[in-house]
């Protein structure tokens, strides 16, 4: 161990130089495990530290510990000093989390092993990156061989290792003078900026949102806290708060709180008088929306985007809050995702970028370590780049993932392209993407730059035994997703059994879309799949009409679709497959027939809540499957229900096998509006009541909704029933509509 004195000198003057330049430092301890953590420990005790938290094992018994799971309960705290245990595994979104929790002055430890021997270290977190079939001496170590090269070239890092001499003290950094502001309770002329634009939204016109975006540290929380108080004052009496859990926004009310001294303080609640800021959460907000004055929606990026958008229509006077380059991953795919919707529903929105920090000063070394060693701070091609891009000149390539961890432009373009394109991209996913032993890249490149990427992962290949185990839900092994699926929940006992590869990822740079790009890689790796002699290839997506069609055109089609809608996507997720050998196309074949008779099923019940739309284009396939059939009788109860008084309830057995048969086949889709066939969605076969119903689609109530169907129906019945039940019609003297009757005599030539 080097001299207690000696080191304790140089830390504490690295430190000094630090709080003069109000940044943050990094010590590196690189040994063996007992000796960094003991080396730690004293460090600790010698330095005057108001508060140190240690994320690891065997933490002295004076310092605050948590696992590196529990990090982001650190979220909206300052700390002193964080010490990372990397020996308990190098838990990358932990790190990203808990570093911003270090306030300026402060200092981060990380306790590792030699930077030299790091990349052959059997990291404990190898056991949440390898997958069934594979162990950790399977896994690469491109990442830690990458982290360690960058901390090795980092010279503001202070770097001591074991048995090693001191090392000089890094490089001075300038006395940092806080500009001033011309606000008490701000402390950048950023923050004082985005109070300005939520207070606008209350006081200024309706459905003009406010998107406050920054950096963590920058006070977009704080600033939302001290709006809100300040319209309270002012007289305003319902503000809500949401975010993705109540934690997060404990900055905002500490805020809110620390203005209003008269005001009574709880935990996610604030009362002055009569007015009140409280805390809703999103999903009770969807399912129970409660009136209010203003909306202010925390951390949006880590909100679904489908709850966002009903959020926005409901609220007219409402705010949001994001982090760009957070360790979730989410916020630059957010802002360019929301970007789009809010310029389609909220032309007059506005967007307020928060630069300044305000736990530290610009230009901070330590989150610049943390935003390029996680690639926080990845981006894609510049659009002006591929403005004349030519894509027959886009070449598609097959990458070299050693080559891929030494290339950080590459590493840059890539990962910043998912980012941008997913809605939750973490630094676990770049260990993934460097690390996954089952794991293959490709690109298409531009004049040397990636400018689209799909990342596929091999599945399936297990044992009969294992395979049986899987079916009936005693195994559920990593990794393995569509072979799991189409064995435990499509009941296929031996699909377990055969080889697939899944579609992880896919992205394509948003300046190239919409030329082809995307079906040309689905194309390739269909290709390769069957050269390489695998059964299948698909994919597992957070369902939308706009990936369906994608899916559809590149020859993937539906076979499963989850019944609860996905955390992160909010959306329900849905397996898509494409066959690629005799024993795929049978398994194919189950598979689809179970999904086509199945769905329509499930509408009514787990999946009522679809959007009708997206129900509806699942459902209009060119295959027809075993169905019920309409028998005289039944056509005999549609025609009274259509074109008589015979009631809706009594006659919804025909009318569902009906609609059914109606929906089973594309070809038919013409015969009625986009508006009719949501209107049979909902009620026929999503159930909906009639309250409801009449609702969603603006209508005045259930007689106006009910002769609506009606019409439907009678469409259907005229188009769909033959010529005897045409000419039943007739018989009973009933008078179809006009379109029904020329239709009907076009079909007669």
């Amino acid at each position: 161990m080097p001299d207690p004195d000696e080191l304790n000198s140089l830390v504490s003057r690295f430190l000094a130089n630090r709080r003069l330049s109000s940044h943050r430092g990094m010590l590196l301890l690189s040994g063996k495990p007992q000796w960094s953590r003991s080396v730690a420990a004293e460090l600790l005790k010698r330095l005057t530290f108001n508060r140190s938290i240690w994320i690891g094992l065997d933490s002295p018994p004076e310092i605050d510990s948590i696992p590196a799971s529990k990090a982001t309960t650190l979220l909206g705290q300052e700390i002193d000093a964080l010490v990372f245990d990397a020996f308990c595994g190098l838990d990358v979104d932990a790190l990203g989390a808990s570093s911003g929790t270090v306030r300026a002055g402060g200092l981060l430890l990380m306790l590792s092993p030699p930077l030299s021997e790091w990349p052959g270290f059997d990291d404990p977190e190898y056991a949440r990156i390898t997958v069934a079939g594979y162990e950790s001496r399977d896994i690469s170590g491109r990442f830690l061989s990458r982290f360690a090269h960058l901390l090795t070239n980092d010279a503001t890092i202070l770097q001591i290792e074991q048995d090693k001499p001191l090392p000089p003290l890094p490089a001075a950094q300038p006395t940092y003078t806080p500009p001033p502001v011309e606000d008490p309770d701000c402390l950048t002329a950023d923050q004082l900026i985005a109070v300005e634009a939520v207070i606008k939204v209350v006081t200024g016109h309706r459905r003009r949102p406010a998107v406050l975006i920054s950096d963590r540290g920058r006070g977009k929380s704080a600033a939302m806290g001290i709006a809100a108080a300040r319209l309270l004052q002012q007289g305003v009496s319902q503000i809500l708060v949401t975010a993705p859990r109540l934690a997060a926004v404990e900055p905002l009310f500490q805020s809110a709180c620390s203005l209003l001294p008269e005001a009574e303080c709880s935990r996610g609640a604030i009362h002055l008088g009569e007015a009140q800021l409280r805390f809703i959460a999103p999903d009770e907000l969807i399912h129970s929306p409660l009136p209010g004055d203003l909306l202010l929606v925390d951390e949006a990026a880590a909100i679904p985007s489908p709850m966002l958008e009903q959020l926005l229509e409901h609220y007219p006077r409402i705010a949001f809050a994001s982090t760009i380059h957070g360790y979730e991953g989410t916020g630059r795919g957010f802002a360019v995702r929301f970007r789009k919707i809010l310029d389609q529903r909220r032309p007059q929105w506005r967007q307020i970028f928060l630069e300044t920090p305000i736990r530290w000063a610009t230009g901070d070394p330590l989150e610049r370590f943390i935003f390029r060693a996680l690639a926080l701070d990845a981006t894609p091609v510049p659009d002006n780049e591929l403005q004349h891009a030519d894509p027959a000149e886009i070449v598609l390539e097959t990458l070299d993932r050693d080559q891929l961890a030494a290339n950080e432009s590459d590493l840059s373009d890539l990962f910043g392209l998912l980012v941008l394109a997913h809605y939750r991209t973490t630094p676990l996913d770049l260990r993934q993407l460097l690390d996954g032993p089952n794991l293959s890249i490709t690109v298409l490149r531009h004049q040397g730059r990636i400018v689209a990427t799909a990342l596929v992962a091999r599945e399936g290949g297990f044992t009969p035994a294992i395979a049986q185990a899987i079916w009936a839900g005693h195994r559920r092994p990593r990794g393995h997703l569509l072979a799991q699926s189409l064995s435990a929940h499509l009941g296929l006992e031996t699909a377990a059994c055969l080889l697939g590869a899944r579609i992880m990822r896919i992205a394509v740079h948003p300046a190239l879309q919409q030329q082809g790009l995307g079906r040309r890689m689905v194309a390739a790796l269909r290709q390769q799949a069957e050269a390489e002699g695998l059964d299948y290839i698909g994919a597992s997506f957070g369902a939308t009409q706009e990936l369906m069609y994608f899916w559809q055109a590149g020859g993937l089609l539906p076979i499963r679709v989850g019944i609860r809608r996905g955390a992160s996507s909010g959306a329900h997720s849905i397996i898509v497959l494409h066959p690629t050998s005799t024993a795929g196309k049978k398994m194919f074949r189950q598979a689809r027939t179970r999904f086509l008779n199945h769905f329509p099923l499930l509408l009514g019940d787990s999946l009522q809540e679809m959007e009708p739309s997206l129900a509806l284009t699942l459902l209009l396939q060119k295959e027809e499957p075993s169905l019920p059939t309409l028998e005289p009788q039944d056509w005999l109860d549609l025609i009274a229900f259509s074109f008589a008084n015979r009631g809706f309830e009594i006659t919804l057995p025909p009318i569902t096998t009906l609609c059914l048969r109606f929906f089973a086949n594309a070809e038919h889709s013409s015969l009625l509006t986009t508006d009719e066939q949501r209107l049979l969605m909902m009620k026929v076969l999503q159930r909906h009541d009639w309250q409801y119903l009449a609702r969603a689609l603006e209508m005045p109530g259930r007689a106006a909704a009910e002769q609506a169907i009606k019409t439907a129906v009678g469409k259907l019945v005229t188009e769909m029933g033959g010529q005897q039940v045409r000419e039943r019609i007739k018989q009973l003297g009933i008078r179809t509509s006009k379109s029904q009757s020329t239709s009907s005599k076009a079909k007669g030539k």
